[in-house]
């Protein structure tokens, strides 16, 4: 097996540990997280219906400026506020958090703690 396809087989394993323990209900969605160099991206899933609730991501025109940076702590911020109160206008308070295969740090941290202070319990 080649480096890049085990570093990828590794980081599906984290994924699916973090996945095993977080399920989103109808009550309580997860609130999913995917990061890359250029954006970050966020949304609400139901996992029973097996359907998206609401998203937000970098690569909206809405919620950042054409031609600035999407993959920082200050977009993530963004992203996590826009989410929030979208989640609060579909009447969704509670979410299960689900980091994916990232840690707890820089921008995933971010758009959580800023999703925390704009009204979702987690």
């Amino acid at each position: 097996m080649s480096v890049v396809k085990r570093r990828a087989h590794q980081k599906q394993v984290r994924a699916w540990r973090v996945r095993k323990r977080v399920r989103g209900t109808a009550e309580r969605p997860r609130l999913t997280v995917f990061r890359s160099n250029k954006h970050i991206y966020a949304q609400i899933i139901d996992d029973g219906r097996g359907c998206s609730l609401c998203a937000a991501s970098t690569s909206e025109v809405a919620l950042l400026a054409k031609g600035a940076n999407g993959g920082n702590r200050s977009a993530a911020t963004i992203v996590g506020k826009a989410l929030a109160e979208r989640a609060l206008a579909a009447g969704i308070k509670d979410v299960a958090f689900d980091r994916g295969a990232y840690r707890y740090h820089g921008r995933v941290a971010a758009l959580a703690d800023a999703a925390r202070e704009a009204g979702l319990n987690f």
